[in-house]
């Protein structure tokens, strides 16, 4: 009855397999790749990281253009204060305006801001390159998930095999039984090979399904989606050339293309312009400024003409007389009018033109520090060059290391699988034949299993190998 039940749920759980992989979406190595390229969230936020470097760069060769500045202010007065346009005290409150614009250019600066441009220049070309890096990286961990997940669909076709053959011997040996051809205990034998090879097959069925939500998540891709993965034709004869190459010129071809070593080399320069940059701030600069502006006051105004009230009468001497005579004098109040906006500010503009010498004498030592900081700067760079390079180095010797060994294991679990699928078909006869007993059979069988399930892996495991190769070769990943 147990044993039933337990085929009951295996036949539903594979059944309920079979159904998902045939109605989700089947995505091959290719689209996976592209598909993680487009969505990763690292790559998105590196993309977002080169455009800074962009921008930044932009912006300091802007810094080279001539600045511009206009600016204006009006208000009221109250109280004793100077006239903007008379320059006089008055005690009156009244309202002004004044409006001006400036502009200055570095005419020599040492090659401080040429230097800071080239900097940038290659801080971007690092930024493009890491994000190269990045995308390079992803596509190989996808295809290691990809391969990952083929295999497991794979080794549940090889458990279900298993399972079918379990349960077909079980049915002859129960008819061997009642025959009496064999004793009961066989077929209690083959009963607890049946579940042990359902228990694997629905092992399998959970690994490939844990394999699936990993691709999602390297993808970033909805869980609820359908997914299933295109198990590809791949003779794996055509792929293995790596017995033919060279560690050192897989070195010499990755390092002309890795991201990772012309990242670190640009940021290197990038970090010796900074140094040059940097000293020109320690010698003085020459700059050339002009200002233009004007000012307007609504207490300003014209005499326009008098308001005679009366004649004043005083003493006047003329030449050398001692006779004084009366010159009579008008008396009253002049008539004031308003002068016109326009007017007080083409009368008040004012234009100015200097040269400006900037010589550095103290800064708290800022500028010398400066120097100092960046001098480190690009010395931790060069580190992290020979860094990168000595890790592409060690990565591509291990990598080799690795393929020249999967393959000979590939031709190993190939031949240990071929001479136990033969010694199985012998066992099955002989035990058709009550030539062997029950134990013998299931040893071979299960011999005969693990074999298969060996060589799918060594299999996958050696395409993955010389995907590696590609890797650092700068090939597509692609199958």
């Amino acid at each position: 009855m147990r044993m039933r039940l337990l085929l009951l749920s295996v036949f539903i759980l594979f059944g309920t397999f079979t159904a998902s992989a045939q109605g989700g979406d089947i995505w091959s190595l290719e689209r996976c790749v592209q598909y993680a390229l487009e969505h990763n969230i690292s790559i998105k936020q590196n993309e977002l990281n080169a455009r800074l470097a962009k921008l930044t760069l932009k912006q300091s060769e802007l810094a080279q253009i001539p600045s511009l500045n206009a600016n204006t202010s009006y208000g009221k007065s109250f109280g004793r204060s100077v006239n903007p346009v008379t320059n006089q005290f008055e005690d009156a409150s009244y309202d002004f305006l004044s409006l001006g614009a400036n502009t200055n250019v570095l005419i020599f600066g040492w090659f401080q801001q040429r230097n800071l441009i080239k900097a940038n220049k290659y801080s971007l070309e690092a930024s493009k390159a890491e994000l190269d890096q990045l995308k390079d990286n992803t596509s190989l961990n996808v295809a290691n998930g990809f391969l990952r997940a083929v295999l497991a669909k794979e080794q549940i076709n090889i458990n279900k095999k298993q399972v079918e053959l379990s349960l077909a011997q079980l049915d002859q040996t129960k008819a061997f039984v009642d025959a009496g051809r064999l004793p009961e205990y066989n077929q209690a034998q083959l009963r607890s090979q049946v579940a042990n090879d359902s228990a694997n097959l629905i092992t399998a069925i959970s690994n490939y399904n844990s394999a699936l939500l990993d691709m999602k998540a390297l993808l970033n891709l909805d869980f609820a989606v359908p997914f299933d993965v295109a198990a590809p034709e791949v003779k794996v004869s055509e792929q293995i050339a790596v017995n033919s190459m060279n560690p050192a010129v897989i070195y010499e071809e990755a390092r002309k293309h890795f991201g990772s070593i012309r990242g670190a080399e640009n940021r290197l320069y990038a970090a010796q312009k900074s140094v040059e940059s940097a000293k020109g701030a320690l010698y003085p600069n020459l700059s050339l400024g002009a200002q233009i502006g004007s000012n307007w006051a609504s207490s300003y105004k014209s005499v326009s003409g008098y308001n005679i009230t009366g004649v004043d009468k005083s003493y006047i001497y003329y030449g050398d007389s001692t006779t004084p005579y009366y010159v009579p004098t008008p008396v009253g109040t002049p008539i004031l009018s308003n002068i016109p906006l326009g007017t007080q500010l083409d009368n008040n503009l004012r234009q100015t033109i200097s040269l400006n010498l900037n010589i550095p004498i103290f800064n708290s030592w800022q500028a010398q520090y400066n120097v100092k900081q960046s001098k480190i700067n690009a010395q931790i760079q060069q580190l992290n060059v020979e860094q990168a390079e000595v890790t592409l180095k060690q990565n591509v010797y291990i990598a080799y290391n690795e393929a020249i060994n999967s393959v000979q294991k590939y031709y190993a679990a190939q031949r240990a699988d071929q001479a136990a699928q033969e010694a199985l078909g012998y066992a099955q006869k002989r035990y058709e034949l009550g030539l062997i007993n029950t134990v013998e059979y299931l040893v071979t069988q299960n011999t005969a299993n693990a074999s298969a399930s060996n060589a799918a892996s060594a299999k996958y495991d050696l395409i993955f190998k010389l995907k590696v190769i590609d890797y650092y070769l700068g090939k597509e990943l692609k199958l």
